[in-house]
């Protein structure tokens, strides 16, 4: 009798490196044959790739051929919200988010920034944000109290203070935080999924960096926003999915690109109300800002 447990089956997002599965015993790669990232991946792993016709209704021959084991799972539609781990339980197959990977990608992205962060700042428009920054004026005519998360270079801080804000700049990569400082300004280490925000504010600003977190973890961040200021103004691709890129930094980074109404109910279930949408076209693509105020209890 095989005492064995069943195979721990990860589904992984689209083009999540090898990096990712860091704290995972992987043994295998199993893909569909329309999924072009599986070689690469399986070679990142250092273990076989076999190619399914139906990955989605093989999983008990996959957990037949790997009890105990963990194998990566690739092309499979099963109805659940990736990155996921499915199981079987004895009953049946169970699913659950992996935790693990959304942390994983996170910390992927970060590092990124850190080891690219001058390639970041020579790469990006030297301009400000002008549309985002005229929603804050909108909101705060007068100026006001900005936390700014993710300042990055620090462009768009020294054009909101130049309109009269005053502006917390903040940062969770560690570069980009002495960038700044070696600039002469003040910058804090703030991580938007970990980190207390302080305050309160008048408003969070956030340029291009929503768009670095999953639906979940966004969904977390724009609590904490609402606990923290009144207002928010912020940009994010538009889109459809979850995507892995390497395009300009030549080192993997994590985006999740948004269509309107999807974007504008997590907002309401946050407490937020959308004052302005506007579209804007970069070279990455579409582009949401958005100025929200708070919805009052």
């Amino acid at each position: 009798m095989n005492l064995m447990c069943p195979a721990r089956i990860l589904l992984p997002l689209p083009g999540t490196p090898p990096q990712a599965f860091a704290g995972e015993r992987v043994t295998a790669v199993y893909a569909a044959a329309s999924t072009p990232t599986a070689a690469e991946l399986a070679a990142g792993l250092g273990v076989e790739v076999t190619v399914l016709e139906d990955p989605a209704g093989q999983l008990q021959e996959i957990s037949d051929a790997h009890r105990g084991e963990t194998v990566v799972l690739l092309g499979a539609d099963l109805g659940v919200r990736l990155p996921a781990v499915v199981e079987h339980t004895g009953d049946g197959w169970t699913s659950v988010v992996a935790d693990s990977l959304l942390q994983a990608a996170n910390a992927i992205t970060l590092q990124t920034y850190e080891q690219r962060a001058d390639s970041f700042r020579s790469t990006i428009p030297r301009d400000p944000n002008d549309h985002l920054i005229r929603l804050v004026d909108k909101a705060l005519p007068a100026g006001g109290t900005v936390l700014e998360l993710g300042s990055g270079t620090g462009r768009d801080a020294a054009e909101l203070e130049r309109r009269g804000h005053q502006v917390r700049r903040t940062d969770a990569t560690l570069a980009f935080v002495e960038m700044m400082r070696a600039d002469g300004f003040k910058a804090d280490l703030l991580n938007a999924l970990t980190s207390d925000y302080g305050g309160p504010y008048d408003l969070v600003f956030a340029d291009a960096v929503f768009l670095h977190f999953t639906a979940g973890q966004l969904a977390q961040v724009l609590a904490k926003c609402a606990d923290a200021a009144p207002w928010l103004a912020f940009t994010t691709r538009e889109g459809e999915g979850v995507e892995w890129s390497n395009r300009f930094l030549d080192l993997p980074r994590q985006f999740t690109l948004w269509e309107e109404g999807p974007l504008r109910a997590l907002l309401a279930d946050a407490g937020w109300r959308v004052q302005e949408l506007e579209r804007g076209e970069t070279r990455s693509g579409g582009w949401f800002h958005i100025l929200a105020d708070r919805v009052a209890a």
